[in-house]
């Protein structure tokens, strides 16, 4: 930092100076809001990264969190564009989105009701949502219309009760289901790392949400170090970046098998027709020897008749 300071913003300063003492008051009532007075006069007023170094990392943090939050918004809406195109569910696990959007419901709860930075959880509720709408394609184009009516009611009951009511559950239960929750995350990517197991590729699984989670919760890991002292969240980013580097892996490993993106189906079909066009080849090989057969022996047979004749 001292060589940033020395090398890089002290030249730069006679410039800079003039732009950051004349922000609109909007954008300074933001970077107040989101760093605090001082480590905002510190890099903005002042550009001095080396008399309250906690404020860089708290900035960097908070940048993190609102670049995580950016992306959240739209980390599954390839896998959400995949499905409604394939019209298909293919290696796509419901039990793992199903355990994600109760991990991450319960983990809004708990965050909003302990009053933590948004920047350190927005995230959350955008993904959730999302997850809701995956998880309603993935039950309609497996046919089970009914149980995604059910699904989406149970989450309804679920936001009302942890999150709007304040009588249904207590802030000692809220705690335990946090420490459920956690658990719940790391459990919900098992079911999706099994099934690319067993199917051999990652079928109509995003890449683009897969490595985009990758990089959110070790991104989370740091924002949590920074501004949440709480060992229940930070345990569950760490779990759940470990299983995310194994999905990631998997997308890698599997980047060129049949089975992924419904390739595996347009194989079968083309084995099949070639299957096809082997046993129209045999069958006409065969007529080709009948008709061959049948032509000698109706030869043979007039030579035959005239000679009894002769005698």
């Amino acid at each position: 930092m001292d060589q940033i300071q020395q090398l890089v913003l002290n030249p730069l300063k006679p410039y800079l100076v003039p732009i950051t003492t004349n922000l609109p008051d909007q954008v300074n009532d933001v970077i107040i809001g989101l760093l605090g007075e001082r480590c905002h006069s510190a890099l903005l007023l002042d550009v001095d990264v080396i008399s309250h170094p906690e404020c860089m990392s708290l900035a960097i943090s908070k940048a993190l969190g609102i670049a995580i939050i950016t992306a959240a918004s739209i980390v599954k809406v390839p896998q959400i564009i995949k499905l409604v195109k394939s019209q298909s569910a293919e290696g796509l696990s419901f039990t793992s989105y199903l355990l994600e959007t109760a991990s991450f419901v319960i983990s809004l709860a708990y965050n909003v009701r302990n009053g933590f930075p948004f920047s350190t959880y927005g995230e959350t509720s955008l993904i959730a949502i999302q997850d809701v709408v995956i998880s309603v394609l993935i039950l309609v184009y497996s046919h089970k219309t009914a149980q995604a009516g059910a699904f989406v009611a149970a989450v309804g009951s679920a936001v009302y009760a942890l999150m709007i009511s304040d009588t249904l559950v207590s802030a000692s239960q809220m705690t335990s289901l946090q420490a459920g929750a956690g658990a719940l995350s790391i459990a919900s990517k098992i079911p999706q790392i099994l099934t690319i197991y067993r199917q051999g590729g990652t079928g109509q699984l995003s890449a683009f949400a897969v490595f985009n989670y990758l990089v959110g919760s070790l991104s989370r890991i740091y924002t949590t170090l920074q501004e949440v002292d709480d060992k229940l969240i930070l345990y569950g980013f760490v779990a759940g970046f470990v299983l995310n580097a194994v999905l990631a892996a998997q997308v890698v490993y599997y980047w060129n098998s049949p089975t992924t993106a419904g390739h595996g189906k347009e194989l079968d079909n083309k084995k099949g027709l070639q299957g096809v066009g082997q046993k129209g080849n045999a069958a006409l090989a065969t007529e080709e020897s009948k008709l061959k057969a049948d032509s000698a022996t109706t030869t043979a047979r007039p030579g035959s008749s005239s000679g009894r004749r002769r005698g």
